[in-house]
């Protein structure tokens, strides 16, 4: 289970909490138009948007991680090959969300 800030040790409850905080995150990101001065297809940017869905509820937000974490039966990139994969996100040629 992750360590979070709402001190929510139930995995069933943390998911709930998490799908409700985050979804209200993601409607203000875009309804006060943050997203819009996000950068677009890079690490920076995608931290910059984890950090706003998810900095109410985790430490880690919007940070790149140094240990392996999972969420019930999936598990995230292992760290080993997490900064390669970030590299090639800076590298794509996005310059639009649309994109």
């Amino acid at each position: 289970m992750l360590k979070n800030k709402l001190n929510i040790t139930n995995q069933r409850e943390l998911a709930l909490q998490e799908e409700l905080l985050s979804k209200k995150a993601a409607k203000k990101l875009i309804e006060s138009g943050e997203l819009d001065r996000i950068e677009v297809g890079t690490f920076n940017g995608l931290a910059d948007i984890h950090q706003a869905l998810f900095g109410d509820i985790y430490e880690f937000a919007g940070v790149l991680r140094d240990v392996n974490i999972a969420k019930g039966e999936f598990r995230f990139a292992p760290v080993m090959y997490l900064s390669s994969a970030l590299e090639h996100i800076d590298k794509m040629p996005q310059g639009t969300f649309d994109e």
